[in-house]
């Protein structure tokens, strides 16, 4: 059996990773791909979920370097059902991974090489998807500030993380204007559309 696809959408708090996501496994399940959505951190996890949950939703204080290595621990937690998905060849279709954990740790200051150490071993995905919007574009969305870490200054710097980290095959997406407009881009990565929204 071929072994599936691993797509990952990755870019700052609010850009609509989780958004695209989905309307790309839509389109996927239209065209009769079996697709499995996962989102990063999973909050539902059995073992680190509920922490990560908590940790995000209150003021709850941890060291960097432990609250790293939880949010690493939360991916490793769920390898193999991941491995497992791929090999039976689903297409995972995946909302934020090491990228982001590693992005967000570099931008409170810690090691690059310390942070990347924690997921060598995990999954590399086949095609990074990564959502690019001005600050000033991000703080007007919805629900911008609920969480401890959606700060311009903050988001600022977890994008300078992202450039150093990025790689060269990584998947640059225009996340301005509408989400059917975003999805169209998103689209023409991996189908040929003809440009119908404006």
């Amino acid at each position: 059996m071929k072994r599936g696809r691993f797509i990952l959408f990755e870019g700052p708090d609010r850009v609509g990773k989780t958004t695209q996501a989905a309307l790309l496994a839509q389109a996927f399940r239209e065209r009769g791909e079996d697709v499995v959505e996962r989102r990063f951190p999973d909050r539902t996890s059995a073992v680190t979920g509920k922490l990560i949950d908590e940790y995000l939703r209150t003021s709850t204080e941890m060291d960097e370097h432990a609250l790293h290595l939880l949010f690493s621990a939360n991916r490793w937690e769920v390898l193999a059902d991941m491995e497992r998905e791929l090999a039976a060849g689903k297409t995972l279709i995946v909302d934020r991974y090491s990228y982001s954990g590693i992005a967000y740790s570099m931008a409170k200051g810690l090691s690059q090489t310390w942070c990347q150490s924690a997921d060598q071993g995990l999954l590399v995905p086949d095609v990074v998807v990564f959502l690019r919007a001005s600050a000033e574009q991000l703080q007007q969305r919805p629900g911008y500030g609920d969480e401890r870490y959606e700060r311009a200054d903050f988001q600022g710097a977890v994008m300078t993380s992202y450039a150093k980290i990025a790689g060269a095959g990584w998947k640059v997406v225009d996340a301005s204007g509408s989400k059917e407009r975003i999805h169209e881009r998103v689209l023409s990565l991996f189908f040929f559309m003809p440009t119908t929204i404006k």
